[in-house]
């Protein structure tokens, strides 16, 4: 390797660090609710402190279980095709959200409870 490839290298690992530290250490917070949406309407908010369990009906026959545990939520079950959305890891930083396609199911923690609607300024 010559010189120019272990500064290219070099540039990218310090690109990649930056990243990271800005991702969870800056806008990494953890947030206070998990917000669910169900094709796209606002279902349910609920506060992460809280344990729960919540079964999500959809129109089209489905069913996902979201458990709230210990500051996480994490989707424990699904009856659709592939069940993507119950290997994923559990989350509680602002942003972060699961997803079922074929249910048209999103979570996703939101630091406050104001359902994210847009008013007539915007």
């Amino acid at each position: 390797m010559k010189k120019a490839d272990f500064i290219l290298i070099g540039a990218v690992a310090v690109v990649i660090i930056v990243l990271v530290f800005l991702l969870y250490f800056v806008n990494g917070n953890s947030g206070a609710y998990v917000q669910v949406e169900v094709d796209g309407k606002i279902t349910d908010t609920l506060p992460l402190d809280t344990d729960a369990t919540l079964v999500i009906d959809t129109d089209n026959n489905g069913s996902n279980t979201l458990v709230i545990k210990d500051g996480y939520a994490k989707m424990t079950q699904a009856n659709c095709p592939d069940g993507i959305c119950t290997n994923h890891m559990r989350i509680n930083r602002n942003g972060e959200s699961i997803i079922c396609l074929p249910h048209k199911v999103v979570v996703t923690v939101i630091k406050d409870n104001d359902n994210n609607e847009i008013d007539a300024v915007a």
